[in-house]
């Protein structure tokens, strides 16, 4: 065991308190493997310079560029001075600005024409990148001593850059990294020598050599190659290792029967299904029809008709004597289900009662927010067995709720249900009860085997017929204002045509936190228009009422509603009583108002790719076209203007998580998806490395079959543990 302990050495007793406090507070490293794990971002070559033309927004950078000129400037008369640093690399131009007492040493050591090192976050002021009081470090020291030194530190080398944060940057970092290099010897290999050999890899101590101090670009590959592989390689047998159990377990095999439930409401469909939703049926009926649990994803572009597949699944599951639970990730969402099932299930969701039908079933509700005795009486129905469909919130999973004999559990909108909630409800069937987990969210294969890799996937991409295309149009409001004017127009028209509009903010706006927070973000405004707060609810609904739509009937939707009150807002916009609903993202999701055609979002460059697609699936899910205007006022040339773009220039959801994932980083839209899982990928991007995800599960699945235990693989079982271990606690943390 001594080998591993090692790298499980905290850092502060080697590199002293303060750096340890820093690392593990804003870069989340603790011990010495995961400072060894902390990578490189990439590598600057002596002398090469980086391209200031790239540098992203809002990050912290790492330059290595020349001065070109330095001036002393004055002001309020005098008694204020500020020093302005051009540096320059052949590609563009950065400013560097240091203000008051801290003008005195750059002014001596920035001179025109000395090569320096510069870490800081990039913002942009008279819409010219700059970097704040950055930190540096000469490259071409003038004292004679500083120079060999920083020469001898730089010359000819890899420069490593390490992703870095403002206490703490990239150098000194670097420094730190050497002190635990030496422990990279004890690192514990975690692949099967043959495959190790067989596919060619670097030892494990050599390739974190590698990967910090390279003496060539080819280091730098070999040492990636197996530090991905590592990722990809662990990781899938964690998760082969879950499938492999979960075939393990009983499960009742349920089948539909003949003249049952689902028959009769295939009958009464007013529709045939599309040719995706009867294959996608198919596979998850043959999964219903084994022995042990099914576990299955379902997903599909917004409005493919998702609900229709597993209430065909819920259905079937009845028919053969179980009881299917869906559980939503908000009441409003929980409500909005329970209201479209019972309307397609007719009297088939009046099992029971007067005028129901023999063949039908009981549906209930069951969220936090109902009175005692809805509630006690939705217990009684899921304990007795005389409701055989339960659609709720977080709330199924509480110990109160005991079912009759649970048979499927549908979630939906899985990236907001972590594993632990899957095995909460699982736990209270007699057997472990099937599951498909829905996702509206396209997700590319690649994610879709590293988060989901327990899951069987299931794919929906044809639209029913029907639906209507939806035109999506970016409306620059800073630079030209008109269009915003003209975009509240086209909302007055499409309600004179007979159909009603949504408008989305990113903001409630009105409690009194938010007014402090508001009120200090306006000053801040005042001097820089980039930091004012994003636009809220209350305020544009009110703007709308006297302003652009006067005379229109407007109404709002946020999260802190009372849900009676939510729910007759949504009621009222679907039974068009209500023209244009302002609301925030609480309506992201299975909203279903075919009558809503036009989707005005303000602040549309505060929204992620792919919420802003399921917000566009709002509209047009009628027979009219949809429309969906995204207002923003990022600066052509910024990266949220870019995203905007591509976000009107395609309707194709897998499309759109591609591009969401080359711009954002993994951990967000992995986000809590599996616990545990998204800290362990630091060389791994999973949309770019599908060859090394596809491999390292053929060979996790094969070994994990042969040896599901792996009692012949011990290192393969520790650095597994290790892995599991962290999941163990950030669970333990949550609970």
């Amino acid at each position: 065991m001594d080998r591993v302990s090692s790298f499980d050495e905290p850092l502060k007793k080697l590199l002293g308190g303060a750096t340890a406090k820093v690392m593990a507070e804003h870069l989340d490293l603790h011990t010495v493997g995961d400072l060894l794990h902390h990578y490189p971002r990439r590598y600057e070559e002596r002398g090469k310079l980086t391209a200031l033309a790239d540098l992203p927004l809002d990050e912290h950078v790492t330059v290595v560029a020349q001065v070109a000129d330095a001036r002393i400037l004055m002001f309020n008369n005098g008694r204020g001075k500020r020093l302005e640093v051009t540096l320059t690399d052949g590609s563009g131009r950065l400013q560097l600005v240091f203000f008051g007492h801290g003008v005195h040493k750059p002014h001596k050591e920035l001179l025109p024409g000395r090569q320096a090192m510069f870490a800081g976050k990039v913002s942009v002021f008279n819409r010219k990148m700059q970097l704040a009081h950055p930190t540096y470090q000469l490259l071409d020291a003038s004292d004679a001593d500083e120079a060999t030194e920083a020469v001898d530190a730089f010359a000819g080398r890899l420069l490593p850059i390490y992703p870095a944060c403002k206490q703490l940057d990239s150098w000194r970092i670097a420094k730190a990294v050497d002190a635990v290099l030496p422990s990279a010897r004890d690192a514990v290999d975690p692949l099967p020598a043959a495959l190790r050999e067989g596919r060619g890899f670097t030892p494990l101590p050599e390739a974190l050599l590698k990967v910090h101090r390279p003496q060539t670009k080819a280091d730098i590959e070999d040492a990636k190659a197996r530090l991905k592989w590592d990722e990809a390689f662990v990781l899938q047998v964690a998760l082969a290792r879950r499938r492999y159990a979960d075939t393990q377990l009983p499960a009742a095999a349920r089948r539909p029967v003949a003249d049952g439930l689902l028959d009769a409401f295939d009958a009464k469909l007013p529709f045939t299904l599309t040719e995706g939703q009867e294959k996608v049926s198919k596979e998850i009926f043959d999964d219903l029809a084994t022995e042990h649990p099914m576990h299955r994803l379902l997903q599909g572009e917004v409005g493919s008709g998702k609900t229709m597949v597993a209430l065909r699944a819920m259905l079937a599951v009845v028919d053969a004597g179980g009881q299917a639970a869906m559980l939503a990730p908000t009441e409003v969402l929980a409500q909005q289900h329970h209201r479209s099932i019972t309307e397609m299930m007719g009297e088939l969701a009046e099992g029971g009662m007067l005028g129901g039908s023999d063949r039908g079933t009981k549906v209930v509700l069951l969220t936090g927010s109902m009175g005692t005795a809805a509630r006690r009486q939705a217990l009684l129905d899921l304990v007795t067995g005389e409701a055989g469909i339960v659609i709720g919130t977080h709330a199924l999973i509480e110990d109160k709720v005991q079912f009759h004999d649970l048979g499927l559990v549908v979630v939906d909108e899985q990236h907001r249900f972590g594993v632990e909630q899957r095995d909460a409800l699982r736990s209270k069937g007699k057997q472990p009860p099937h599951l498909l987990v829905m996702t509206a969210t396209p997700i590319p294969r690649t994610v879709a085997m590293t988060v989901f890799g327990d899951l069987e996937t299931s794919v929906l991409d044809q639209l029913p017929a029907g639906r209507s295309p939806i035109a999506s149009h970016v409306v620059p409001a800073k630079d030209k204002p008109h269009f915003l004017a003209r975009a509240w127009e086209r909302v007055r028209e499409e309600v004179e045509n007979g159909h009603q509009a949504y408008v989305v903010c990113p903001r409630i706006g009105d409690d009194a936190e938010e007014e402090k927070k508001g009120k200090a973000k306006k000053k801040a405004a005042e001097e820089d228009p980039d930091k004012r707060p994003p636009l809220a609810v209350l305020e544009i609904a009110d703007e709308l009422r006297t302003g652009a739509l006067a005379g229109l009937t407007v109404e709002v939707l946020h999260g802190r509603m009372h849900p009676d009150e939510k729910d007759d807002v949504m009621r009222r916009f679907a039974a068009g009583d209500v023209d244009v609903l302002v609301a925030t993202t609480v309506i992201e999701v299975g909203v279903n108002v075919p009558n809503a055609t036009a989707m005005v979002i303000m602040d549309a460059d505060r929204f992620g790719v792919s919420q802003l697609h399921q917000l566009r699936g709002r509209v047009g899910r009628g027979s009219a076209p949809g429309l969906c205007l995204l207002v923003s006022e990022a600066h052509e040339a910024s990266p949220a203007r870019a995203r905007l773009s591509a976000v009107a220039a395609t309707l194709d959801g897998f499309e759109l998580s591609r591009i969401d994932l080359e711009q954002r980083r993994e951990g967000d839209v992995l986000g809590q998806a599996q616990s545990g899982v998204r800290s362990s990928l630091r060389m791994l991007t999973v949309i770019d490395d599908e060859e090394v995800i596809a491999a390292a599960r053929e060979e996790a699945v094969a070994i994990v079959a042969a040896d599901p235990e792996l009692e012949h693989l011990p290192e393969l079982r520790t650095v597994l543990a290790a892995l599991l271990d962290k999941d163990r606690e950030e669970f333990l943390d949550k609970g």
